[in-house]
Formats: structure tokens, C-alpha cells, sequence
């Protein structure tokens, strides 16, 4: 095998493990850590951690240790947010959130990184185009990685469906399910009372080890950076300084674009985080118990993976505002109906309707954000990729802290809201885009934008 596919290769199988551990766990962190709002907390405050950590540790961390070395560093530190969970209280959770939220940033950067320089080099041993083969690299990547939230998930159901003594969920505590949940951690005890330390333990250790799998994988097979290709390196990293980023984030949003466009990123941060903090909770383990979660976001993992791959090749064909148009009213649809179901163990089905109809949603919201930031700001790219980084994170910060606080038909009358102000900013953009260029053509084009950031995957 060509020695940097086989290099792609392992970055994608070390993810692979990697993020089966911390997509799963993400899942669960609402119901298994309901106590005074512990989970969400520190959901909320790993978010945070990264809005920090991606404005100014990527490059340093890069330049000091290499690709390599940033990659496994970063790693430990999502093991770290694993060992927390073993003993969860404020002053282990929390720590080991902003520990991870601090190594997300510079693991993705360096991904990104060693991907673009090996697929350069490949290129110039090749004779073939760098962009092409770069663009490879990623459709590699991304089509191993996606399968992490199918597989995490899996183990989760798996090993909770387990319990010997599973509860009868009472139709009292079924009236407290749902958008007018009671707001009491008695709808979450129903749930997760069947679980015993042992089966949690056993699922922490297996993501763990998991984990673990992946730095000894990156440490002992990844090769380093060749001294020959330290240039391209060089180049990649000629990044500027904390506060020149700091400042060019922020004047970008002289454009006025840009700011119209802020409530369609901050949605994409808080539908994301609605689905794994509050209707994990408040729908699934409270009527279903806790080893449904993982059954109902691998129905949303595996929609998404696949309207993601659809959605990229179509748009060129039916262009972007279609597709935005048919993720607004999905995700409308599914929000008014979540306010009017009340979940009931009856209704096996509509669990997984919802997640699987999320998915499609997300995945529109996923590529084509993405997309319309690398079109529509193709000269300040790295200015307007900060951006949408720190306005998604702020949403799903936004969606974590407020979990607990409010009922969940405030927080779906509020998604609504943010949901509706975005489609008519959307609008107004296409609007001053069609009379800048009123001859230009409505389908997407098809350019390298990068991935999907990773705070949505994070």
C-alpha cells in the first residue's frame, strides 16, 4: 500500500476509536449525569474550552511538537474526559471537560494538517493534481470516522440492555416525560434506576480502552513528518499570531454577510445540542430507560452519514436554497410535533423517527453551512471558518447551560425562534448575493471548503 494512504489510514482508524468513545459518552452525559445538571454542565463548559482553545493553541502546539505528536497529545486528553466519568462529580468532570475542550481544537487542526501535507506530497511523487488527491484524503477520512457515532451508541445499548432488573416505567412518571417534563431528577432515576456501577463501569472502561487503542496506534504506526516535506509543513503553519486571528475574527463581521448569517451558525450548535442533551433525556431514558439512547442516536448517526454523502453530490444539481428550504421544514415539523407527542413506551417507533428526521436536517445544516462559507468568503477563509467555529460552539454552550434550567418546550419554542430569524437572514444573504452577481448560477459549486469543523463532531 502507498505508504501516506496507509498514513490516512491509520489518522482514520485512530479517530474511528477515538470518537466511538467520546460520541457515545456525549449521548449519555445528559441521563447518566442528571444530578443537579452535572452532565450538561460539563457539556457546556467543554464547548467553551474549545471556543479558547481554537483561537490560539492549533498552531503553537503544531509548530512545537509536529502533526504527529499534537494528534496523540490531543488524544489523551478525550481520555482524560473518559477516566472522569469513572468517578463523576464536579471536581472530575468539569477539569476533564476543559482539559478536552482544550485538546479538540489542536487535534483537528492537526489532522487537517498532516492530511493536506501528505496528500501534497503524493501529489508531487504522482504528477497529479494536490487539491484532487487533498480531497481524497478527506472523502477517506470522513467515510471511516462518520461510522464512530453508529459504533459508540451500539456499545452503549448493548451493554445497558444487560440489566437484570429492568423497571416498569408508572404512567405518572410518563406524565412527566416530554415537552412539559417536570424538571425533577425523578424522570431521569426512572431510567437509569435498572443500571447497576458494574455495567457502567464496564462501558466506561470499554470506551477507555478504546481510547487508549487509538494513541498507541498513532505513536507506534503513524509515521512523522519527513524532513523533505518540512517546507509544505512550514507554509501550512505560517499562521498568525493569537491576537492578529483574534482580531481578523472579528473584523470579518464588517461583512455584512457575515452577520447575517451568525443565527444559521448558533442553530446548528443548538439543534445539535438539543438532540443529545434534552431528547436523549427528556424523551428517550425517561419513557424507554437508558439503553434505548444509544438505539435512537445511531438512528440519527447513520441518516446523517448518509444525507451528508447525498446532499454533497446533489446540491450541484438542485442547489443550496432547496435543500437549506427542506431542512427548515423538517426540523420544524419534528419540533411542533415534539411539542404536541407525549412519549409513550407504545410508540416504539415515532423514538426513532425523530432522531432519524434530525439527521437529515443536520446533515443539510452540516454540508451546506460549510459550503456557503467557503463560497461566499472564498478570500478571508480562515477568517470566516474562525467564526463559524466560534458561533457554532457558542450555540451548543447556549443549549448545555440552559439544559437544565428551563422546560423543554421553552427550549423547542426557542430552537422555533432561532430557527425561523435564521431563514429570513438566510434569505436576506441569497438576496444581496443574487444582486451582486445576478448572473451567477443558484446551484452550489462544488469547492474545497475543508471538513465539517468538528465542533460538530468535536
Amino acid at each position: 500500500m502507498e505508504r501516506n494512504l496507509r498514513n490516512v489510514l491509520i489518522i482514520s482508524f485512530g479517530f474511528l476509536l477515538l470518537f466511538t468513545a467520546y460520541g457515545g459518552l456525549q449521548s449519555l452525559q445528559s441521563s447518566l449525569h442528571s444530578e443537579e445538571g452535572l452532565g450538561v454542565a460539563s457539556l457546556s463548559v467543554l464547548y467553551a474550552a474549545l471556543i479558547l482553545s481554537s483561537m490560539f493553541l492549533p498552531p503553537i502546539l503544531i509548530k512545537k511538537l509536529g502533526c504527529k505528536w499534537t494528534i496523540a497529545g490531543s488524544m489523551c486528553c478525550y481520555i482524560t474526559f473518559s477516566l472522569g466519568n469513572f468517578y463523576a462529580s464536579w471536581y472530575t468532570l468539569i477539569p476533564t471537560s476543559i482539559i478536552l475542550g482544550l485538546g479538540g481544537a489542536p487535534l483537528w487542526s492537526a489532522k487537517c494538517t498532516y492530511l493536506t501535507i501528505a496528500g501534497n506530497s503524493y501529489a508531487e511523487k504522482a504528477g497529479k493534481n494536490g487539491k484532487d488527491i487533498i480531497n481524497q484524503y478527506f472523502g477517506v477520512f470522513f467515510l471511516i470516522f462518520q461510522s464512530s457515532g453508529i459504533w459508540g451508541n451500539l456499545i452503549s445499548s448493548l451493554i445497558f440492555s444487560q440489566a437484570s432488573n429492568k423497571v416498569e416505567i408508572s404512567e405518572e412518571k410518563l406524565a412527566c416525560c416530554g415537552a412539559y417534563d417536570c424538571m425533577t431528577d425523578t424522570t431521569n432515576a426512572t431510567g437509569t434506576a435498572e443500571l447497576s456501577s458494574s455495567l457502567i463501569y464496564t462501558l466506561l472502561g470499554i470506551y477507555t480502552a478504546s481510547g487508549v487503542l487509538a494513541v498507541l496506534l498513532i505513536v507506534i504506526l503513524l509515521d512523522q513528518i519527513k524532513s523533505d516535506q518540512a517546507e509544505t509543513e512550514k507554509e501550512i503553519l505560517e499562521t498568525p499570531s493569537f491576537w492578529s486571528t483574534f482580531l481578523a475574527t472579528f473584523q470579518h463581521l464588517k461583512d455584512k454577510r457575515q452577520c447575517l448569517l451568525i443565527p444559521l451558525t448558533i442553530y446548528s450548535g443548538l439543534e445539535q445540542g438539543f438532540l443529545s442533551g434534552d431528547y436523549t433525556k427528556t424523551y428517550v431514558t425517561c419513557a424507554l430507560g437508558i439503553h434505548y439512547v444509544g438505539y435512537a442516536m445511531i438512528c440519527f448517526s447513520a441518516v446523517n452519514s448518509l444525507c451528508s454523502l447525498i446532499f454533497g453530490k446533489i446540491s450541484q444539481f438542485t442547489g443550496r436554497k432547496l435543500l437549506f428550504a427542506l431542512a427548515a421544514v423538517t426540523n420544524t415539523a419534528c419540533i411542533i410535533a415534539l411539542l404536541l407527542w407525549k412519549p409513550h413506551p407504545k410508540q416504539l417507533a415515532v423514538f426513532f423517527v425523530f432522531p432519524a428526521l434530525w439527521g437529515l436536517s443536520d446533515a443539510v445544516w452540516q454540508t451546506q453551512t460549510n459550503g456557503l462559507y467557503g463560497i461566499l468568503f472564498e478570500k478571508n477563509k480562515e477568517a470566516a471558518f474562525a467564526n463559524y467555529r466560534l458561533w457554532e460552539s457558542l450555540g451548543f454552550v447556549i443549549a448545555f447551560g440552559y439544559s437544565t434550567k428551563l422546560q423543554v418546550y421553552i427550549k423547542l419554542y426557542i430552537l422555533l425562534s432561532v430557527l425561523v430569524l435564521s431563514m429570513v437572514m438566510y434569505g436576506a444573504v441569497e438576496y444581496l448575493e443574487a444582486r451582486r452577481s445576478p448572473g451567477a448560477p443558484t446551484a452550489t459549486k462544488k469547492e474545497n471548503v475543508g471538513p465539517p469543523t468538528q465542533d460538530s463532531h468535536m
